[in-house]
This record gives structure tokens, C-alpha cells and sequence, in this order.
């Protein structure tokens, strides 16, 4: 019965969640939030960035940065004026004004603690509409410039979806916020967006998947390789 009563309370969630994202107020919601991280933010970190025009302008996308901070996500929404979509811990929409502010924002609530399937199954939703989708193949946050090893649910969703991957490298965040920290120090950001890497085969066998999966890798370490060599000018 408990099981029962959380599905159904999940269930309702999303589908406020879905109402919200589609409600005529979401886009004044993003654009306000965009707006100040981009007058507001980017100039207080004295944010730089490089390789904007490789963002798709249309078509499902998977912009796929490296973690090193929380503010990750939102120093990236300026970086086009395509409306960016998440997946965020359930947890967070619990709250009926934050969870209000998060679903317009563009991010759908998924059990952290559920199985991997329902997240893959929101992403391919999200991307059969033809969004531009933030994810993090590294999984979650690291430290230093080297990227971590990849999860292969990046090279999964996007040979499903058929989704051009966009790698980025961002330089700083880490050092503004690191884990812990309360309020952001005024460090340098840089953010270097790669070329757009095409999605594996949508039947390709597992050995096709890692090596795509290391080809991103080589991929979004370029880009992250550039972005802290522009950091240190």
C-alpha cells in the first residue's frame, strides 16, 4: 500500500510538473533566470566563453558538460536561447513554490533511488519532442581537470534518441563553489563548447557503445583541456 501511494504521489508530480513546464508563465520564469545569470552572474565570475555557434539551433540535443559545481547548470542556460531541460531529484518538486520554480525552469522530477529505466524513459520523452537536454556524463560532481570515466547512459540515450552530443568543457566553477561552500568566490569561468559528436548507432552492439563513449571522452577533455588553458591567460 505504501509503494502504491508513493507511485501515485510521484505519478501526480509529474504531471504538475508536465502542466507547469507547459504553463504560458514558464518561459518568463527561464528568461528571467537566464537574464540574470547572464548580467548578473557571468560578469561577477567574469565568465568567457568559446564555440556558442555548436549548439543546434533545433533538433533533440544532449549538451553533455563536465561537474565540478552546482552551479553548473545555470551558468550554461545563457549560453543559447534554446530553453534548456533537466531531470531533477524528486525531492526537490516536494516543495509546492520551489518545485513550481524548478518545473518551470525546464527539469522533471524522477526517484533518485528508483531504477535508471524511468529517468531513460523522461530523457527519451523529453528528446522525442525535440529538446535541448543537459546531462552529465561523468554521473555526478568531480574534482580537477581531468574527466572522470563516463557513464555509458549517455551513448545509450543518444543512439535511442538519435541525438547529436554536444561536449563542454567549463573552467572555474569548481574553485567559485566548491562542494560545501556556501557562496560563490569571484573566480574566473571559462566555457568552451566542442562540435557536435553524432549518436551512435541505434542498434549498434555494446562494443560500438564504449567506443563512443570514448570518443566523447576524448571529446568533452578537449574541450575542458581548452577551457582551463583559457582560464589561466
Amino acid at each position: 500500500m505504501a509503494d502504491d501511494d508513493q507511485r501515485s504521489a510521484s505519478a501526480e508530480r509529474q504531471e504538475r510538473a508536465r502542466r507547469t513546464n507547459a504553463a504560458w508563465t514558464a518561459p518568463l520564469v527561464y528568461g528571467t533566470v537566464r537574464s540574470l545569470v547572464r548580467f548578473v552572474l557571468w560578469p561577477y565570475f567574469r565568465t568567457r566563453t568559446t564555440g556558442r555557434e555548436n549548439i543546434p539551433t533545433d533538433g533533440s540535443v544532449l549538451l553533455a558538460p563536465v561537474h565540478r559545481s552546482n552551479l553548473d547548470s545555470l551558468m550554461l542556460s545563457p549560453l543559447t536561447r534554446r530553453r534548456l531541460r533537466a531531470l531533477a531529484k524528486e525531492s526537490l518538486f516536494k516543495v509546492p513554490p520551489l518545485g513550481w520554480v524548478i518545473a518551470s525552469l525546464g527539469a522533471f522530477p524522477v526517484q533518485r533511488d528508483s531504477a535508471d529505466r524511468e529517468s531513460m524513459r523522461v530523457a527519451r520523452e523529453l528528446l522525442a519532442d525535440g529538446n535541448l537536454l543537459l546531462v552529465f556524463p561523468e554521473g555526478t560532481r568531480h574534482e580537477g581537470d581531468e574527466v572522470a570515466e563516463l557513464f555509458d547512459g549517455t551513448a545509450w540515450l543518444a543512439a535511442k534518441s538519435q541525438a547529436r552530443v554536444v561536449p563542454v568543457g567549463i573552467a572555474g566553477t569548481g574553485e567559485a563553489m566548491p562542494t560545501g561552500a556556501r557562496f560563490p568566490r569571484p573566480t574566473r569561468v571559462r566555457i568552451v563548447v566542442g562540435p557536435p559528436v553524432d549518436p551512435p548507432p541505434v542498434k549498434g552492439a555494446r562494443s560500438a557503445l564504449r567506443d563512443w563513449t570514448a570518443g566523447l571522452a576524448t571529446a568533452l577533455q578537449a574541450a575542458q583541456d581548452e577551457a582551463v588553458a583559457r582560464a589561466r591567460r
